[in-house]
């Protein structure tokens, strides 16, 4: 897998899904949209710590900088 997944992306990335998971644990989002929110947030934190997307790769994004 070739990264291609920048550093604000992966921040952000993180961000979203601490802000989803603080939403579920709250009681804010519960039932069957909360879970959805959950495992988005999971999906969201395992792409930022590999660094790959592979929805990027579909569209033919990239946000890793260049060497």
């Amino acid at each position: 897998m070739k990264k291609n997944m920048g550093n604000l992306d992966k921040i952000i990335r993180i961000i979203v899904a601490i802000a989803f998971a603080g939403l579920y644990f709250g009681g804010i989002l519960t039932g069957t949209m909360g879970i959805v929110f959950l495992v988005l947030g999971a999906v969201f934190v395992l792409t930022s710590l590999v660094s790959f997307c592979p929805l990027y790769t579909l569209v033919g994004l990239n946000t890793c900088p260049r060497k």
